[in-house]
């Protein structure tokens, strides 16, 4: 992604982006299973539960690379793609790789304080799942209330999604 896009272009709704980021989900579940897939035999593990740490700290390796890799090349992930997405600075400039990593590592705050919470409170099984839902519910409710429908993480990483223009023929 060379040409800055203008700012000008339309801001895409929250339900698409939400769409996409569902997407985005079923594709990093593919990854994953190819990173455990690498990880286990390469390391051993010959149930699950040994270095289940390791596994995930490989994983959200991989899936940082994966957004720093896409989100610096062309300002869109595989899902983005799809959806006509596209992550770049509030200048409408491509991300630099350190802000694509900045951004990449702020997305965890759409997981991190519910996992938390429920840690601290020493929740288990379904429980864990309605503290997760919950925090997502809020982080969402958070972007409705932004003027413009930017997530925590955008506002922090100073970035923004807008609909990628269509290419011209």
């Amino acid at each position: 992604m060379s040409a800055p896009i203008s700012i000008a272009t339309p801001m895409p709704s929250l339900r698409r982006r939400l769409a996409a980021f569902v997407y985005e989900g079923v594709l990093l579940f593919g990854v994953a299973v190819v990173t455990a897939l690498l990880f286990s035999p390469l390391m051993g593990q010959r149930n699950a539960m040994n270095d289940r740490w390791g596994l995930m700290a490989v994983v959200g390796g991989v899936f940082t690379l994966y957004f720093v890799y896409f989100w610096s090349k062309s300002g869109q992930t595989l899902a983005m793609q799809t959806w006509r997405l596209c992550v770049v600075d509030l200048q409408g400039q491509a991300l630099s790789w350190q802000r694509a990593l900045l951004r990449s590592l702020l997305g965890w705050l759409w997981f991190m304080p519910a996992l938390l919470l429920a840690s601290a409170l020493g929740l288990h099984g379904s429980a864990i799942y309605a503290s997760v839902a919950l925090g997502l519910a809020v982080y969402v409710l958070l972007a409705r209330l932004h003027p413009q429908r930017r997530f925590v993480h955008e506002i922090l990483s100073n970035t923004q999604v807008v609909t990628q223009p269509p290419k011209a023929r």
